[in-house]
């Protein structure tokens, strides 16, 4: 990809933009916004092409790319965040088989938890959105964001127990006491 081989960049777009595009949904919480993250994304790509290392992979310079345009978005306060999707980016968590009540419970359950979410600062969300929702390990969502394990630890506990208190006093979140001691188990739910 290092020369001008546009079918061998469509090759790595291909490969890559479904992560980088869940990745920037997850944290903007806007599709069109996702879309402008991805294609800036690869635009960048296109321009350091020659500086990509071929003995490496190139997804966590992606990523860190891609997260780095959502903060500069973020702090321009251009957009509302919203971690997780509505389902397009995402499967929803029913199933074909469940009872209506049921699919209208995780359905409310998967809201509430978009919104414990989407209150988080930025960099809880974006270790919740690596860990939760691209089921990346703990040393993984670290080398993604370039932080210590240590910190990748105490972000998501503090995401957790910012999650547990906004669920805790959510209305809606009291008949759903099946799932109260596990903020962590409805966050992998909602993805």
């Amino acid at each position: 990809m290092q020369a001008d081989d546009l079918d061998a960049f469509e090759v790595f777009f291909e490969r890559h933009r479904t992560l980088i595009y869940r990745t920037a949904y997850g944290l903007t919480g806007d599709r069109l916004a996702a879309e402008e993250v991805l294609q800036d994304t690869f635009v960048r790509s296109w321009s350091h092409r020659a500086g990509l290392r071929l003995d490496v992979s190139p997804v966590p310079w992606l990523h860190r790319v891609a997260l780095n345009l959502c903060y500069s978005r973020l702090d321009r306060r251009q957009l509302r965040t919203e971690p997780i999707g509505d389902g397009g980016a995402i499967a929803g968590v029913a199933s074909a088989t469940a009872e209506p009540a049921e699919r209208a419970e995780r359905q409310e359950l998967r809201q509430i938890v978009r919104e414990g979410i989407a209150a988080l600062p930025p960099k809880h969300q974006s270790v919740v959105v690596l860990f939760y929702l691209h089921g990346l390990s703990l040393q993984e969502t670290a080398s993604f964001l370039d932080i210590r394990l240590g910190t990748v630890k105490s972000r998501l506990h503090y995401a957790l127990r910012s999650l547990r208190s906004h669920l805790e006093g959510d209305r809606r979140f009291r008949g759903a006491h099946a799932y109260a001691d596990e903020p962590a188990k409805l966050a992998r739910r909602a993805s």
